[in-house]
């Protein structure tokens, strides 16, 4: 089964658009856990205009199941990932205001850099995943830094889907079978909802994690935590 990680981003914005602290996102992360997920996932940006530093710090003693950190390692943010020390850590490409992620790391450019934060992060024990577009050379780039997993980043899959282009999923099947044979860890995000996630589960080989925030939230307003939690758990089985 792939595991299911929900980013709480979302969370933390409703939070902190009253300046208090309702929703109550540690709350949310211990319902979250216990509706049946088998992740958490933050990603902190250095405005932290949604999840803060000191978020990260508190979800630690309570993410009883993985912890995952995502975002781009400069600023503070190594120092905060060797501080609470989670699961696994992210790597993400984002720039400064950036509203989302938008595409994955160019791993060929970056590969020295990337090689020596893997290096730190590993060092601690933490588990290593890279960001990256569903490209031959960029998952082959990757694996030469060292990292433990890539996490394809799957907007233009969704956009296609959405579109009714079920062939957006190729380049996603033939990036998972070359990560196969490199013996990365295979990891998803970015867009993925209830619509689409059971059709990229079936088609992605030894998909082991998705990682789904904005979508979740969404569906959730509707049908409740709970049920959405259950309703992706089933389509991930």
């Amino acid at each position: 089964m792939t595991k299911l990680s929900v980013n709480i981003n979302k969370i933390a914005t409703l939070r902190n658009a009253r300046g208090g602290n309702a929703p109550d996102l540690l709350q949310v992360a211990i319902h979250i856990q216990k509706f049946g997920a088998q992740g958490i996932t933050i990603h902190p940006r250095p405005d932290e205009r949604h999840i803060r530093y000191q978020d990260a710090r508190d979800l630690k003693p309570i993410v009883y199941t993985e912890f995952n950190i995502e975002g781009n390692p400069q600023h503070n943010f190594m120092d905060l990932v060797l501080e609470c020390k989670p699961d696994q850590v992210t790597l993400v490409p984002d720039a400064i205001g950036a509203i989302t992620s938008s595409a994955g790391w160019n791993t060929i450019k970056n590969r020295d850099y990337l090689t020596d934060v893997i290096a730190e992060f590993k060092r601690s024990g933490i588990r290593t995943s890279i960001f990256v577009d569903p490209k031959l050379e960029m998952i082959e780039a990757a694996k030469k830094t060292g990292t433990d997993r890539i996490e394809l980043y799957t907007e233009e899959f969704a956009h296609q889907f959405s579109l009714g282009n079920k062939t957006g999923i190729e380049p996603y099947v033939k990036a998972a079978v070359f990560a196969n044979e490199l013996e990365l860890g295979i990891n998803a995000g970015h867009d993925l909802s209830l619509d689409n996630i059971k059709f990229f589960k079936d088609n992605i080989p030894n998909l082991l994690e998705v990682s789904i925030g904005h979508a979740l939230i969404c569906e959730a307003l509707y049908l409740g935590l709970d049920n959405v939690v259950n309703m992706y758990l089933n389509k991930l089985k």
